[in-house]
């Protein structure tokens, strides 16, 4: 059974949800001028967490779930994953493709191109949001697109991105409409100097 940040959050972080919420306002907008119709979203909740805890969060190593991935390089590298489980990212493509609830039932080039720029601009507002409210700079990559086991795509990122700090931070972001409520999980994978230059531009303390 999956876990919610309430339970593994160690401590919370109003700024950064703010972050959140003022990213997510920028990529409705985005997303808005894109699809040519209103996508509704919020922040429920942000904070830190361990990144051991980050699968029990989602579900477990074995779920299948679709992650938009982006490695930030430059003097502030991270890694930026932006992951839906299968059923969240194919409700998602027909709240947005305008389909009937449960039209889509797999993962297609139309899916995968759809769901990688809504990632794409999702990262971006947030990091926009970040970089504005912290004064770092980031330097993200092209999105790649990832269709796997919770376990493996993660393992899989951080062997890719090398060694970083054992927390993340992590945004929880909500789509919804009157007939669904799509949760999906951003996540800051940064290395550890790069935790502590952002926690101190923010004024938090982490204890």
């Amino acid at each position: 059974m999956s876990a919610s940040l309430e339970e593994l959050n160690p401590f919370y972080l109003d700024v950064l949800k703010e972050i959140g919420n003022i990213g997510v306002g920028n990529a409705v907008t985005s997303l808005a001028q894109m699809l040519s119709k209103k996508i509704n979203m919020d922040v429920p909740e942000a904070g830190i967490l361990d990144i051991q805890d980050v699968i029990t969060l989602i579900g477990g190593e074995e779920d299948v779930i679709v992650c938009v991935q982006q490695l930030l390089g430059g003097d502030n590298p991270a890694i930026l994953l932006f992951v839906l489980n299968e059923e969240s990212a194919m409700r998602l493509s027909d709240l947005i493709l305008g389909r009937e609830r449960g039209a889509t039932t797999s993962i297609g080039e139309v899916e995968e191109s759809l769901l990688k720029e809504v990632g794409n601009i999702l990262s971006g507002s947030i990091l926009n949001a970040l970089s504005e409210m912290t004064g770092l700079v980031f330097k993200p990559s092209v999105p790649a697109f990832a269709y796997d086991m919770l376990g493996a795509v993660l393992s899989s990122a951080l062997i890719e991105g090398g060694y970083y700090s054992e927390k993340v931070l992590v945004v929880e972001t909500r789509f919804f409409e009157a007939a669904a409520e799509i949760k999906g999980y951003f996540f800051i994978l940064p290395q550890k100097e790069v935790v502590e230059k952002i926690l101190s531009a923010l004024g938090v303390v982490n204890q």
